[in-house]
């Protein structure tokens, strides 16, 4: 394996935008990503910045030592099959970015015998401040991981699980975790308003302490629920709003969206894997 692997796309939608926009601002060669589309023209921004594309997926497959799959879940079995004969010639590692789709039936969909990556990204990725969870089928190396590592951590953090079942956890945290937090915005901007402020300075006063709460929480030695008691002064402002949080069933809500969210994720799995 070269220092830059040959790297081919398949699909280029949002998410695999991210990881190449990811890839080349850490200075990997455009010349050796290949990103593949249905169409030629939505292709041509990636070619000006010296990416290789096409619309033929199996061309594309048998030219990469790292074959990423970012297609919709419901085109990927035919998608695959379509490359199977590629993917066996040439055995690249197989990283996929797609919800639900088990390891097993990507596998084989593409003939089997493969190094499979799920990977499980989140929306920020395309800012460069993703968060994904990764698992390795047994036939994946430690060389094929920390190409994955390098991958995907080019779009934010990348956390490996044990077990690919812990897949629908990491979709319940990190993969639809920004929605929660947007929401939660929502509510904050809303009631910020309520309150009698304006909805810009209520919508700005709320991003920028989301911003700082997180950077606090990320550079922090401690963890969020002592850096939340060092922030709550008894019988101050505070404790009357975390008291309030707290009568309602907050940390109960959270975990029954959580719980929800992963079974969820489960019932996908079983609807696309056949």
């Amino acid at each position: 394996m070269t220092t830059h692997p040959n790297v081919a796309f398949i699909g280029s939608g949002n998410m695999a935008r991210a990881i190449i926009g990811g890839l080349l601002e850490n200075g990997y060669p455009a010349d050796r990503i290949h990103a593949t589309g249905t169409r030629i023209e939505k292709l041509a921004d990636l070619q000006t910045q010296g990416l290789q594309t096409g619309t033929d997926n199996a061309a594309a497959a048998r030219k990469a030592d790292i074959l990423v799959l970012a297609v919709k879940p419901q085109v990927m079995k035919q998608v695959c099959e379509g490359m199977a004969s590629a993917v066996k010639d040439k055995r690249p590692l197989i990283v996929s970015v797609a919800a639900g789709i088990g390891s097993d039936s990507l596998d084989r969909w593409l003939g089997g015998n493969n190094a499979v990556v799920r990977c499980m990204p989140n929306t920020p990725s395309q800012l460069q401040a993703g968060a994904s969870g990764l698992f390795a089928n047994a036939l994946v190396s430690a060389e094929q991981k920390t190409l994955t590592e390098t991958l995907i951590g080019s779009v934010g953090l990348a956390l490996w699980v044990e077990h690919e079942e812990q897949l629908h956890a990491v979709t319940a945290v990190s993969g639809s975790g920004p929605a929660y937090y947007f929401l939660f915005m929502e509510a904050m901007i809303a009631a910020g308003e309520k309150l009698g402020l304006s909805q810009e300075v209520a919508r700005r006063l709320t991003l920028q302490t989301a911003l700082g709460a997180a950077r606090m929480a990320e550079s922090s030695n401690l963890d969020p629920a002592q850096l939340r008691r060092n922030v709550t002064s008894p019988k101050g402002t505070t404790e009357q709003a975390i008291l309030s949080f707290q009568d309602a069933g907050l940390e109960s809500i959270v975990e029954q969206a959580m719980q929800a969210c992963a079974r969820r994720s489960q019932e996908l799995a079983e609807l696309l894997k056949d």
